[in-house]
């Protein structure tokens, strides 16, 4: 093969390595995808004193649970208490299951349903299941007794707590 055959071989090779390059260059460049300094999303919480109003009392201050018990529906926290039907009963007389019976639970001493073994935070604990307590323990388990055995969350809103206690207080 002469010089002048292998320059235009190799000639060719470089102007087909140079049309794949640079095509794939070109194209990188008009569909770049521009990615953001911080990845993830920016979620705003509103501040304290966001929440305050002119007078500097809190807006979001829950509503009193007495006066919520007034205006309750039984109804209403009994198809609530579908939820805690998974592991209370609230017949007269029903078994334990994963969580004590619940029939007669108000105004009842704290961790006192015979033949449940409650957890030690609840047995700790003083006093009997009034509305007061009864509304926290409904609206975070584990922040009114701190290592309570009860997975359940919890009820946040006012109204529904209110709705479940007014049905528990029905259970006589």
């Amino acid at each position: 093969m002469d010089s002048f055959e292998f320059n235009k071989l190799a000639g060719a090779v470089l102007a087909a390595l140079l049309a794949i390059f640079g095509t794939r260059t070109l194209v990188h460049e008009l569909n770049h995808e521009k990615h953001p300094e911080k990845p993830g999303y920016i979620v705003e919480v509103a501040s304290a004193e966001a929440t305050k109003t002119d007078g500097g009392s809190e807006t979001a201050a829950e509503p009193d649970i007495t006066a919520l018990l007034a205006s309750a529906d039984v109804g209403a926290g009994e198809k609530l208490f579908k939820k805690c039907s998974a592991c209370h009963t609230s017949k007269a007389g029903g078994a334990n299951r994963v969580g004590p019976n619940l029939h007669g639970i108000a105004d009842r001493d704290i961790a006192s349903t015979a033949g449940f073994a409650y957890s030690a935070a609840l047995q700790e604990k003083d006093g009997n299941w009034d509305v007061a307590a009864l509304n926290a323990f409904l609206k975070s388990p584990k922040a009114y007794a701190k290592g309570t055995k009860m997975a359940f969350a919890g009820l946040k809103k006012p109204k529904q707590r209110a709705e479940m206690i007014k049905y528990l207080q029905s259970l006589k």
